[in-house]
């Protein structure tokens, strides 16, 4: 994939890195951003080659800063920029999540963020739907919204999946008012992992390539059978995760991996 405007995009390993890239205005995302996000986790579902998604932002100062709000809000972005929110009712309402998450895309191969500054707003649209998150030590987690005179509803539900209710509830309510650190994201289970800016990329890369190396069948349906359990009641769960194993194995997997434990082969591990 190439020719993007507002993303950068490459693929090695069977590791896709897309990175949000409008520096300028904090990876804020724009029309063509959402069109092109669309793009790429559209075109994903079909590219064998790509196993695992690494999503991160340009620069060191910003993941994503939400919507742009001079183009889509202030109306700046001219008559042929998508429409957000409702029109002359609120019974026809576009939002933004449509096209910019990757579940809302139907895409189930893992969604590694790795977050290199400031994450707030719409950027959790996207961040409620990636499978973990690992965070520069600068990043910080903030929900302006309510400042600006705009209810917060999709980005914190989205991101209530992720973090205790409490949490959700005090960073949407406290809007520009007060930052999350990166560090206290790690404590409440938000982000898995925080590491110095300059590691950030190693440390994406190393877990992406590590899930990249085992069966891509067996990943994806445990990546689906997990959203299910967060989706659903246990009961509801449980009763699908027969299919869910039916579906993710692969008789070939499953002999290649009987043949590297029958070889004494073993993971060089590391401990977190």
């Amino acid at each position: 994939m190439a020719g993007f405007e507002t993303l950068t995009y490459r693929a090695d390993g069977g590791v896709a890195w897309v990175t949000l890239d409008r520096p300028e205005v904090l990876n804020a995302f724009n029309g063509a951003m959402q069109r092109e996000l669309q793009q790429v986790w559209r075109s994903l579902r079909r590219d064998d080659d790509v196993r695992v998604v690494v999503l991160t932002g340009a620069g060191e100062k910003a993941f994503c800063t939400g919507i742009d709000r001079t183009e889509q809000i202030g109306g700046g972005g001219g008559p042929d920029a998508p429409t957000v929110g409702s029109g002359s009712t609120p019974f026809h309402f576009d939002d933004p999540g449509d096209f910019i998450g990757p579940k809302s895309n139907d895409l189930w191969k893992p969604v590694i963020a790795a977050v290199n500054g400031m994450a707030c707003g719409g950027a959790f649209y996207m961040l409620g739907e990636v499978e973990f998150i690992i965070a520069a030590e600068h990043a910080t987690f903030f929900d302006p919204h309510v400042t600006y005179g705009m209810a917060a509803a999709f980005e914190p539900i989205h991101m209530l999946q992720k973090m205790p209710f409490g949490e959700i509830m005090r960073l949407s309510l406290l809007g520009s008012h007060e930052r999350m650190s990166a560090s206290r994201a790690r404590e409440i289970g938000l982000v898995s992992e925080v590491v110095p800016a300059a590691e950030l990329e190693d440390a994406a890369g190393w877990a992406a390539e590590a899930i990249a190396s085992a069966p891509p069948l067996a990943v994806e349906a445990t990546v689906r059978a997990i959203w299910t359990g967060l989706e659903h009641s246990r009961a509801q769960a449980l009763g699908l995760a027969y299919a869910y194993i039916g579906l993710g194995t692969d008789a070939e997997s499953i002999r290649q991996g009987q043949a590297t434990f029958a070889a004494g082969r073993r993971i060089d591990w590391r401990l977190r």
